[in-house]
């Protein structure tokens, strides 16, 4: 059996690497980054090129009827350069949603649209996970009341698809009367996350199904945040270790001092089981859905516990100058930990795992 990537999934891999080492340098992300909307068309016109847009689309939507695995191998080179585009709701997500759970009608209008770039799409589910007072999301009579925090791929969309209380998904126009935005600040600025406030919104429901697919939601935007987290790690240990080659103390490189030595080999070592862990949590969300929403956890679990060590350590051994904004290396940083809470952080997400184990029951 074949266990790694297959030679479109390389190919794939290397296009979008290449693309985004010319198109996203870190200048043009600390441009975006000062931005009310950090998304750089820029980038997304290059990925969109490349067919990225709609790579989870169906084939007879216009897209190209890729797996989630090929969207974690995308998603692991724009945390490798920290790109600042929307990707996770407007072109995985959202697509998903779409085609498991829209009708004919709701197919046609918006997945040949995604597949081109011509649309995005956020989406609002973190309160089937966690409420807090005074949020979540109602619906009648196809009307949504309440508020969504946390609306993923906030800024510049034409849309949103919303989960109510109950998990249900709901489609709402970005005019819509009765919805308000508000753009929330997060410690990542280059992804755009904001609240919206529903009163008496106008909503077009998906099927009403129990909430599998937001459940299917979670599963694929917690594999797909691992593998944002997997690049943005491999960078910053990329970037420690050429510091060490480099920097001189005491008339050495730091990189001959054991200690340092150390730091960088256990971030290597920690690291990289991560990527065969991503890649089959992949799989199994189109090969075995029955056992998708437990490796999505243990996933998106582990990957955060690995990369919040690699983010500090790397940060240590650049010493002070890894605190500073001359490096850039906070940009990294801050992704791992966005990629850390969204959708669940390794606390929540265990427990839900244990649940799933029959270890525990539900709250």
């Amino acid at each position: 059996m074949d266990f790694g990537l297959s030679q479109d999934q390389q190919m794939l891999r290397d296009a979008v690497a290449r693309c985004l080492r010319d198109t996203c340098p870190l200048d043009h992300v600390r441009k975006c980054a000062e931005q009310e909307n950090p998304a750089s068309d820029r980038v997304l016109e290059a990925l969109n090129v490349l067919g990225v847009g709609g790579m989870l689309v169906p084939e007879e939507h216009g897209g190209l009827g890729m797996t989630l695995l090929d969207a974690t191998v995308v998603a692991e080179q724009l945390g490798f350069a920290v790109a600042p585009v929307p990707f996770l709701a407007s072109q995985v997500l959202a697509p998903i949603a779409l085609r498991e759970a829209g009708s004919k009608e709701q197919k046609a209008r918006w997945l040949p649209k995604i597949a081109r770039g011509e649309v995005r799409v956020g989406v609002a589910i973190s309160e089937t996970l966690e409420t807090r007072d005074g949020s979540g999301v109602s619906s009648a009579a196809g009307e949504l009341t309440g508020t969504a925090l946390f609306c993923l791929d906030f800024k510049g969309a034409d849309a949103y698809i919303v989960a109510d209380a109950k998990g249900r998904l709901h489609l709402v126009d970005a005019e819509a009367s009765g919805l308000t935005t508000i753009s929330l600040t997060t410690i990542d600025r280059t992804r755009s996350v904001g609240e919206l406030r529903f009163d008496g919104a106008e909503a077009e429901p998906l099927a009403d199904d129990g909430g599998v697919a937001t459940s299917r939601l979670r599963d694929a935007g917690r594999v797909v945040l691992a593998a944002d987290s997997l690049g943005a790690g491999e960078t910053m240990i990329q970037k420690a270790v050429a510091y060490a080659g480099q920097r001189e103390q005491f008339g050495r490189l730091i990189g001959s001092f054991q200690a340092v030595k150390h730091m960088c080999a256990e971030m290597a070592a920690r690291h990289e089981p991560c990527r065969s862990l991503v890649w089959f949590a992949a799989h199994a969300f189109d090969a075995m859905p029955n056992e998708a929403s437990l490796v999505a956890c243990q996933a998106k679990s582990h990957t955060a516990e690995v990369h919040r060590f690699v983010a500090r350590t790397s940060t240590e051994v650049h010493g002070g100058m890894g605190f500073t904004d001359l490096l850039g290396l906070h940009y990294w940083f801050k992704r791992i930990g966005f990629d850390r809470q969204v959708l669940g952080g390794p606390e929540t997400v265990r427990a839900e795992a244990a649940v799933l184990q029959g270890w525990t029951k539900a709250a």
